[in-house]
């Protein structure tokens, strides 16, 4: 490191990028400090993927408790304590952020409890203390936040996926307001939970960007579970004795006790002085990056959700080791951004790696539509409506699957073995030679022969 700079390495958050760039920077034997405002971990370890998921365990011990009598278990009816399982779910979150505290500290990272910002292309300026810190390298890992409050009359009474951690008791009646992952998520655990809950959506489906059946499905189930309300918006908030009248776009009135807005998030640039070093953002409020996470300044990066190329945990963390391995290992390689699995933790879940339907024919044009429907082995005995739906989207001409679909019981873990399968580039009959596993509700994956949809080009099949 030259005499001019302090330090190898700043890293700007301590979300999962950024934790993940500072680590293997800093073991490469760079000298590395990283500044964060609030808590270690960033949105996903406490306030995001893991508060919300052990949320989303807590609703469906509901169904578990109801299905087990089918099986033969006389269960007395359950209690839910929204207090203790905040109190448990709040601890795990603080242990989770200690361990992320150890293991920087173990890798040698020097951790700032301040706000940095950028002064020019290698100073960052920590804001409590007035410190400057010169760096050879600025790694800009800052995240991004919900969408404050719907810009209509009474707004501000709405909250956020941030806010929502900190209630203290279980909401009698919510208003969800939403269609992407973290209102259908929300939405679930608290009808699950018990809450009367209203998922409020402008779309005619929830879920934008996803196969058109799953949606559809997941829609026929939600609107089972809770009062959905699809194709309309909302109008305007009013504060009343008896909670918070919520006027839709239909005139209709919903009283609540609070609405929970989740229409989206952006990339937390504002302040962190980009504008300093010439760094323009995008359309959307995001940070321009190539392929190796590098600014248009040369010593500036960013990775993941501050660059909105995927705004999910797993992304950012494969993008922070990239960078690390790149800038400070000297192995070069970048993120590829076209095939990723995601699973949704709405109930029923839904797994999906791939093209969609629609994607795959636009771009193939001839492919093979496998589909299965079917009620688990599960629901045999305990009585329960749940259903399975599976596809696999292949294409006609190279036998290559597409992309693999799947809502219902489990769905993140089968899509994450899945997952592997895909990204290898496996066929079709990669598939069907594939001993099943049976009984299982994934078995279904590599027992499917006849296709739902064809479209061959003449000569093939």
């Amino acid at each position: 490191m030259s005499e001019d700079f302090d330090v190898d390495l700043f890293v700007i958050g301590g979300g999962s990028g950024g934790v993940r760039a500072a680590r293997i920077a800093a073991g490469y034997g760079a000298k590395v400090s990283l500044a964060e405002e609030y808590r270690i971990g960033g949105t996903c370890v406490i306030r995001g993927c893991v508060p919300k998921k052990l949320m989303v365990y807590a609703g469906r011990f509901a169904d578990e408790f109801e299905d087990a009598a089918g099986f033969g278990w006389s269960v007395r009816k359950p209690r839910f304590e929204w207090s203790v399982m905040k109190a448990r779910r709040d601890a795990e979150v603080a242990r989770l952020e200690g361990i992320y505290d150890t293991n920087l500290e173990r890798a040698g990272v020097t951790l700032i409890a301040d706000r940095a910002v950028i002064e020019d292309t290698h100073t960052v300026r920590l804001v409590r203390s007035g410190e400057r810190v010169r760096a050879k390298t600025i790694l800009v890992a800052v995240g991004a936040h919900p969408v404050k409050v719907p810009v209509i009359p009474g707004g501000d009474l709405g909250i956020t996926s941030n806010e929502v951690f900190e209630l203290e008791s279980l909401p009698e009646r919510i208003l969800v307001v939403g269609g992407g992952y973290i209102a259908v998520e929300f939405a679930g655990i608290f009808a699950s939970l018990g809450s009367r809950t209203t998922l409020l959506h402008r779309g005619e489906y929830l879920l934008r960007g996803f196969d058109q059946e799953i949606r559809e499905a997941l829609g026929h189930a939600y609107d089972k579970r809770m009062d959905l309300r699809l194709g309309r918006t909302l109008e305007r908030l009013e504060r009343r004795d008896t909670g918070i009248a919520a006027t839709l776009d239909d005139g209709t009135i919903l009283e609540v006790d609070h609405v929970l807005v989740a229409t989206g998030r952006v990339p937390n640039v504002a302040g962190l002085g980009l504008d300093a070093v010439g760094i323009e953002t995008d359309k959307g409020g995001a940070i321009p990056v190539d392929a190796f996470s590098q600014t248009r300044i040369p010593s500036i990066y960013a990775v993941g959700d501050v660059t909105n190329r995927a705004a999910l945990t797993p992304i950012a963390i494969r993008e922070g080791h990239a960078f690390a391995d790149t800038v400070f290992g000297g192995k070069p390689w970048a993120v590829n951004h076209d095939l990723i699995a995601t699973a949704v933790f709405s109930t029923p879940e839904i797994g999906t790696v791939g093209l969609t339907e629609d994607q795959a024919r636009e771009r193939y044009g001839d492919i093979d539509v496998y589909k299965s429907s079917f009620r688990p082995m599960k629901a045999t005995l305990s009585g329960s409506d749940e259903r399975v739906l599976m596809k696999l989207i292949v294409d006609c001409a190279s036998d290559k699957v597409l992309g693999v679909h799947v809502i219902g019981y489990d769905a993140g873990e089968i899509i994450q073995a899945v997952a592997i399968a895909v990204t290898m580039g496996a066929t079709k009959a990669d598939f069907d030679r594939t001993i099943a596993v049976h009984p299982t509700v994934g078995e279904e994956l590599v027992t499917m022969r006849v296709p739902a949809v064809t479209k061959r080009p003449e000569g093939v099949g």
